[in-house]
């Protein structure tokens, strides 16, 4: 996948296209994500107890990882991800814009 959980990700496609946040969880066979603040879902919770409450709850909803694009901080717009293998042998990520390692 061409995101990981923690990156920075804009949303391309859909109902919240334009926002912005950062990837929670990530379903590499079903190829979805969890984005914070997007896909915002309603849920009825029954309680659980004493402890756990009831009632109604937001959550963020899976997403298609082909809707969301990597957000470059050196060039403060989503870009596409590359791949490089670098002197040791190592695979990382790469911006296509400015070519600088998002992994470290």
């Amino acid at each position: 996948m061409h995101v990981k959980s923690g990156d920075t990700v804009v949303v391309i496609a859909g109902k919240d296209k334009g926002k912005k946040g950062k990837v929670l969880r990530v379903f590499p066979k079903d190829s979805k994500v969890i984005v914070e603040g997007v896909n915002m879902l309603t849920k009825h919770k029954k309680p659980q107890g004493p402890t756990a409450p009831g009632g109604i709850v937001k959550m963020e909803g899976p997403i298609d990882s082909s809707n969301v694009m990597y957000f470059c901080d050196k060039d403060k717009k989503a870009v596409r991800v590359g791949h490089k293998i670098l002197s040791d042998g190592k695979k990382v990520r790469v911006c296509k814009k400015c070519g600088e390692a998002l992994d470290k």
